[in-house]
C-alpha cells in the first residue's frame, strides 16, 4: 500500500525520512501524526529510528542506505553516529564519509544491490559506497540531470524517474538496474520524485498532494499491491478519459 503523510504541513517526506527493508529513519520534530503513520504500518517490521543529521531535520536529503548500510555525511556528530549505531540493526555497517557532495540522498539513488551516483562523486566515496551498501555503482544521469538521487526512487521491485527520461535513457537505466522502471511524478506532478516519497518492497509513502492516478502508478511499478506494471498504462488511460469526460 502507498500511503499518503505529510511533515508539519510539507508534503516533501522524503527530505524528512529514509526508508530501506531494514529500518527506516525519520526526522526528530515532527507531528504525533506523521511518525504514527511510518509506527503503525512498519513497527511490527523494522525499527523506526527518530535521529537528525548534522543537527538537520533533512536527514532524507544528507544519507543514503539500505538493507546492509548506511552512509553518513561527515558532519554528522558523534552523538548521532551513536544514537544510530544503538537503534539500527547490528548487521547494519554505518560509515561517516568525508565528500564534497555531502548531501548524500541527491547525489545517490540505490535499492539493495545496485547504486546511481553522481557523475562527479569522489573515488573513494564510490569505493565507501559499494563496500558499506554491498551495491554495484554505476556514474549516470537522469533526464540529463546530474542529482540521481533527486530524481529517482528505487526498490528492489522497480523505481520511479524523472518525468522527462527518455524512453531509451529508460530501457538503458532498467536493464542496469535489472528493475522495471517508469518515469513519474508525485505530489501533484513534482519531478523530485525523491523528495516526495519514500518506498521500500512492501510500502510507500508519500506527500499529501500525491494523486490517486500518481499513487497508482506508483503502487503498480512498486508492485506494492501486486499488480503489474504493464497495468500502468490502462489505469492511467482510464483515469485520463474519466477527467476529460
Amino acid at each position: 500500500m502507498a500511503l499518503r503523510v505529510q511533515f508539519e504541513n510539507n508534503n516533501e517526506i522524503g527530505v524528512f525520512a529514509k526508508l530501506t527493508n531494514a529500518y527506516c529513519l525519520v526526522s526528530i520534530g515532527g507531528s504525533e501524526n506523521f511518525y504514527s503513520t511510518f509506527e503503525g504500518e512498519l513497527s511490527e517490521t523494522i525499527p523506526v529510528v527518530h535521529t537528525s543529521l548534522a543537527g538537520c531535520r533533512i536527514i532524507g536529503r544528507l544519507c543514503v542506505g539500505n538493507k546492509n548500510g548506511l552512509i553518513l555525511p561527515n558532519s554528522t556528530t558523534d552523538n548521532e553516529l551513536q544514537h544510530l549505531r544503538n537503534a539500527l540493526p547490528e548487521k547494519i555497517k554505518i560509515q561517516r564519509v568525508e565528500e564534497r557532495l555531502s548531501a548524500l540522498g541527491n547525489v545517490i539513488a540505490c535499492n539493495d544491490y545496485v547504486a546511481l551516483i553522481h557523475p562527479d562523486l569522489d573515488r573513494e566515496t564510490e569505493e565507501i559506497i559499494t563496500d558499506v551498501l554491498q551495491v554495484e555503482a554505476f556514474r549516470q544521469t537522469i533526464a540529463s540531470n546530474v542529482l540521481v538521487g533527486s530524481y529517482c526512487v528505487l526498490s528492489n521491485q522497480g523505481g520511479l524517474v524523472h518525468p522527462n527520461t527518455s524512453i531509451v535513457d529508460q530501457e538503458e537505466l532498467s536493464s542496469l538496474l535489472q528493475v522495471p522502471l517508469v518515469a513519474g511524478t508525485v505530489n501533484r506532478g513534482s519531478d523530485v520524485v525523491s523528495a516526495g516519497m519514500v518506498v521500500n518492497d512492501w510500502s510507500a509513502f508519500c506527500g499529501m498532494d500525491t494523486t490517486s492516478t500518481e499513487l497508482t502508478v506508483i503502487e503498480s511499478v512498486f508492485r506494492l499491491n501486486e499488480s503489474v506494471p504493464s497495468s500502468i498504462a490502462t489505469n492511467m488511460r482510464a483515469s485520463l478519459i474519466e477527467s476529460m469526460s
